[in-house]
């Protein structure tokens, strides 16, 4: 199949640049699209073949529902019975914008986007291409993020490409999403409203709009599986082993650990702030990257810096983490699924293993 790229220009008009891309939808292809979060690969919603199709250009796994994308509030209505107050307050407060919620599908949904589940997750998105290919197609569209699944998730139309070139129909290039990493998903069918996966709308937000939120302990115990049916695959991952060091002396064991890693002969990628990788030493065999100065800036570049160590090459990476305040609770939910959970903890002139495991080269009497 021969994918069609279309470089959208700002000085002609939106929709007149979107007609094709919405007749390919509506003949049940499948396009990739931007939205303010990530690349989502697109299909007809309410069309169960081309929502198969998405499962085999991913090569998802059958148990991992869709989220429906809408382009009006007041779209939910037909795909949802009995929504919650809650859901009715995060329509108000947060949409259009990247939040998901999960509520109680409607007879319309097919079982193959719920997943055979009686709930179904909607989201309104803000990015003005994402919301007017939705109603040029004249129907919800199903979108996960338009990567192979277990990929780092595509924040550019060049990402999409490198994954799905001869698979899809078309990629819509609308440049590089703002937010950087997917959706909030928030379940509205239970009495307090639960984070099921962490995104641009924060805990903190959520709770200033609603009082009470609770997060789905899958998310924070390790070996209890996430509510969210894909939140248990692996997700976001380099081709690069990775390790991720966190805690208050990170800074310097990310040196100790790449000084090690030189030592042994690897070309290694360095994800981390400013302060971090000025302290490492000088080597053609160390590649870094500044995730900058904010929590946002980091959100924005994390996929696409994985992505940029697969095309440099790199044997190993390791990352620096962050606390998990505001938008850190994503940032640190996707490092850590990226890392595989291979998690160091650096205190007190220490490095504690907290999950996963740690590289040959690295020597047991340095962990405590």
């Amino acid at each position: 199949m021969q994918t069609k790229l279309w470089l959208l220009n700002k000085e002609k008009n939106l929709d007149e640049q979107l007609k094709e891309a919405a007749e390919l939808i509506k003949k049940g292809e499948l396009v990739a699209f931007p939205t303010e979060t990530v690349y989502g690969l697109g299909a007809d919603g309410l069309n169960s073949d081309a929502c198969r199709g998405i499962f085999a250009a991913k090569g998802r796994p059958a148990d991992n529902p869709l989220i429906l994308h809408i382009a009006k509030l007041e779209e939910i209505y037909p795909l949802s019975t009995n929504l919650s107050a809650s859901a009715k307050r995060m329509m108000e407060v947060f949409w259009p914008g990247p939040l998901t919620m999960i509520v109680n599908k409607s007879e319309l949904i097919p079982q193959v986007v719920t997943a055979g589940l009686e709930t179904v997750a909607i989201r309104f998105p803000s990015n003005p291409v994402a919301n007017r290919l939705i109603a040029l197609s004249g129907c919800p569209i199903a979108a996960p993020s338009a990567n192979k699944s277990g990929r780092p998730s595509p924040t550019t139309a060049g990402d999409v490409l490198a994954d799905m070139e001869g698979v899809i129909a078309g990629v819509i290039d609308g440049g590089t999403c703002d937010i950087g990493v997917e959706s909030t998903i928030v379940d509205t069918t239970v009495p307090v409203p639960t984070i099921l996966r962490p995104g641009g709308i924060t805990r903190e937000m959520l709770e200033d709009a609603l009082g009470a939120v609770e997060i789905d302990p899958g998310l924070i115990k390790k070996g209890q599986i996430p509510k969210a049916p894909g939140m248990k695959y692996r997700h976001y991952a380099p081709q690069a082993e990775m390790y991720l060091i966190e805690g208050p002396e990170a800074s310097q064991q990310i040196k100790n650990f790449v000084e090690l890693a030189v030592g042994k002969g690897l070309h290694i990628g360095v994800l981390a702030d400013k302060k971090t990788i000025s302290l490492l030493p000088a080597d053609d065999r160390i590649i870094s990257h500044n995730w900058g100065s904010t929590k946002a800036e980091l959100a924005e570049k994390l996929y696409i810096y994985l992505r940029r160590f697969d095309r440099e090459k790199v044997d190993l990476i390791v990352g620096e983490g962050t606390t998990e305040a505001d938008l850190g609770l994503a940032i640190m939910n996707r490092m850590r699924k990226s890392a595989g959970h291979n998690i160091l903890w650096a205190e007190k002139g220490k490095l504690v293993k907290q999950s996963g495991k740690t590289p040959d080269f690295f020597p047991e009497n340095l962990l405590k």
